[in-house]
């Protein structure tokens, strides 16, 4: 049945109709032949995979089955793999990301970040000038989106949110080890970085937001509106199994970096003495441990394996965890957060906070539980409501399937070009 909210004449979602194939169709019904497009790839810094790897991933994906993909500009390129489709582009990093030492340092590297866009900027009008492009697409957290695309040449940004430690969060990046030089990095260059950020921005032709949260931040920190289209999440790998049975231990999956909060996860965990287990890496992580061995000798008595650091996990191990797990907790302000949608895709319920990308993602009293106040009491309460309905929360996560997004995604690209 055809869905209402769209016209005869544009690409449908919900039918299964991809917005390439659409396109391609309507050239050809117009007598006008179809060629591939030439089209250059933008990322802040490939250096792990993580969630806005993913959606790079994906786009380039896209752009390599139906176009060309020219290159990937990146202000810094650890020499990592991050998937299959983006690891056959030509990568090309700022000059000043090959200094020694560079990789490890960058948050210290801030005033250099505007040349660095500028570097780029360069080697986007030497590739048109080798041979025209057509489009530029970023997928951005931080500054990338700055880069300036050739004349004529629209720019279409994936836009996770505006950097958060310039507009809205910088005063976590002043917590943990090292913050107190951070904090006053920010405080030096932060207001040059903000003018900066907002005048680049004037040569974004089409923002796309991952949620509802990070559209309301485009509009209020650049003024510009934003079509929201959240990330792909693996639904096919990250299944339900009903021969798995749940376990009584909590889980949180996290990068271990200051505003994602861990913290709070581990002090409710101590306080209800309920197991815990924590999958990820980051600049946190010695911190971390030390944190839960003092509120677990302070709230459980010093009890052993209250709390198990697992660091970062392969996708089966992953997939393990999210089928076994009684709850995925969610304590920080994310701005979509895939990692709720992957534990929902795998029948398990999420405690999450009550605000931000989870507001698109989790339905209380259904797929998990909100909570209001950042604070270990909150997560506790809010633990014991927990709904259990496995079969709703995977209904809930194929809203948010790889192949819906490359079909909404697909629909902007053609439509820009």
């Amino acid at each position: 049945m055809p869905d209402p909210k769209h016209h005869d004449d544009e690409p449908n979602p919900v039918a299964g109709q991809t917005a390439f194939t659409f396109t391609r169709r309507r050239r050809t019904q117009t007598g006008v032949p179809f060629t591939p497009r030439r089209i250059v790839l933008a990322h802040d810094a490939i250096e792990r995979r993580g969630g806005s790897e993913a959606v790079l991933e994906r786009i380039a994906g896209y752009v390599r089955r139906h176009h060309k993909a020219v290159a990937l500009l990146t202000l810094f390129d650890g020499g990592e793999s991050i998937g299959e489709q983006t690891d056959q582009v030509r990568r090309i990093a700022a000059g000043r990301s090959r200094l020694p030492m560079a990789g490890p340092a960058r948050k210290w590297m801030l005033p250099l970040f505007p040349g660095m866009v500028n570097d780029l900027s360069g080697w986007a009008e030497s590739l048109h000038e080798e041979e025209p492009i057509h489009l530029l697409i970023s997928t951005s957290s931080g500054l990338i989106k700055n880069v300036r695309s050739p004349e004529n040449v629209p720019h279409l940004c994936y836009c996770h949110r505006p950097a958060r430690w310039l507009w809205d969060q910088g005063e976590e990046y002043g917590r943990g080890r090292g913050g107190r030089a951070r904090g006053l990095g920010l405080a030096l260059f932060g207001e040059r970085l903000r003018q900066f950020d907002l005048s680049g921005t004037r040569g974004v032709n089409v923002f796309i937001a991952n949620s509802n949260h990070t559209r309301a931040l485009i509009e209020r920190v650049y003024s510009r509106d934003a079509t929201v289209i959240p990330p792909p999440v693996r639904t096919d790998f990250f299944t339900p199994d009903a021969n798995v049975p749940r376990e009584d231990f909590w889980l949180v999956v996290s990068t271990l970096e200051p505003y994602k909060r861990v913290e709070l996860a581990i002090e409710a965990a101590a306080k209800a003495r309920q197991r815990l287990i924590i999958a990820g890496e980051g600049t946190m992580h010695g911190w971390l441990r030390a944190h839960a061995r003092s509120m677990v000798k302070q709230y459980a008595g010093g009890v052993k394996g209250l709390v198990e650091f697992v660091g970062r996990v392969g996708d089966e191990q992953l997939q393990s965890l999210y089928r076994r797990a009684r709850a995925l907790i969610f304590p920080q302000i994310e701005d979509f957060g895939i990692t709720a949608v992957e534990a929902q895709a795998c029948g398990c319920p999420v405690v999450a906070r009550n605000l931000g990308g989870a507001l698109d993602t989790v339905i209380p009293g259904q797929t998990g539980v909100l909570f209001d106040k950042p604070e270990p009491e909150a997560i506790i309460e809010a633990s014991k409501s927990l709904p259990n309905h496995p079969k709703q929360c995977r209904v809930n996560a194929e809203k948010f399937s790889e192949k819906l997004f490359d079909q909404r995604m697909g629909m902007q690209i053609e439509q820009l070009m």
